[in-house]
């Protein structure tokens, strides 16, 4: 079990370096103005483009709007001879979302600790990292060259590199606006990597999986998009970290809500409420008062 919690904080390590790799992919290419796909052949396509192009067998997946591209792979981390160090200054025991109709739930166990050094004892393989790249070439092509009319195209996109000999995966979501502004250099690299949400699991259920039988593939909605995006910021804010140590760490919480409602204009929901586990301090700000929050 230890060996798995280290390989599993290792993976989330190593997200990072794999979003900058992925987002210089990105950058080098210059989109088409001709379309060339429509939303209902995306799936089809990218996976021919894969098989023809990289001699990739994966699978893609369109529901509703989001469409999801699942690539079995083997070894895709392999431990370095250069293990790279970094310091924790923050544990996260709790991070989660609390389901509701009407409003915007979180709680969260999170604690400043003494600085300790930690060690990042994986890194990718570089054969399996090709594979992915060719992968985000074919992606990027195909969405740059469908039709531009609002529901022509698919909102969200969620690529999976699952290791089905160890029994992980690594995910990411992002939205499709998201990836044409950083493309376009509307927003940064870093501004880029905290919107696409990056998650790692393990299950045992992934070991032998080519299809990607195990995942429910399903229309990802804003809500949930935004609730994973928050959960993903707030990883980022104090796994890094971005902010001190001394932190108001209800006040950092707040300003990640209220900065990520902001820039998708998210107006879904009547009040936010906030559980913070350490001291039972609980927090209700209404829509009104939320949005006031992104003035500050």
């Amino acid at each position: 079990m230890k060996s798995r919690l280290s390989l599993k904080n290792s993976v989330k390590a190593a997200l990072n370096s794999l979003t900058l790799i992925i987002l210089l992919l990105l950058s080098g290419c210059s989109p088409s103005n001709k379309p060339t796909y429509i939303k209902e052949n995306i799936a089809q396509s990218i996976q021919d483009i894969c098989k023809k192009e990289y001699n990739l067998d994966l699978k893609a997946h369109l529901v509703g709007d989001t469409l999801w591209v699942y690539l079995a792979v083997e070894d895709l981390l392999v431990k370095s001879d250069r293990p790279e160090k970094y310091v924790e200054k923050f544990i996260v025991e709790r991070n989660q979302d609390i389901p509701s109709v009407d409003s915007l739930k979180f709680e969260y166990l999170i604690k400043p600790i003494p600085d300790t050094e930690k060690t990042q004892e994986y890194i990718y393989n570089k054969a399996v990292l090709d594979k992915i790249n060719n992968v985000w070439k074919v992606l990027r092509r195909v969405v740059f060259s469908l039709n531009r009319s609002e529901t022509s195209e698919p909102k969200f996109y969620s690529l999976i590199a699952a290791d089905i000999k160890n029994g992980f995966q690594m995910k990411e979501i992002f939205y499709y606006l998201d990836l044409k502004k950083v493309s376009y250099e509307y927003i940064s690299w870093g501004e880029y990597q905290h919107r696409a949400i990056q998650d790692v699991d393990l299950n045992p259920r992934i070991i032998g999986d080519k299809d990607g039988n195990y995942i429910d593939y399903k229309n990802i909605t804003m809500q949930e998009f935004i609730i994973g995006q928050i959960l993903h910021r707030i990883k980022l804010k104090f796994h890094k970290p971005e902010v001190d140590k001394n932190a108001d760490i209800d006040k950092e919480i707040i300003k990640i809500i209220a900065y990520t409602v902001k820039i998708y204009d998210f107006k879904d929901f009547d009040a936010v409420e906030l559980n913070n586990l350490v001291n039972n301090n609980r927090i209700v700000l209404n829509r009104p008062a939320l949005w006031e929050k992104t003035t500050e």
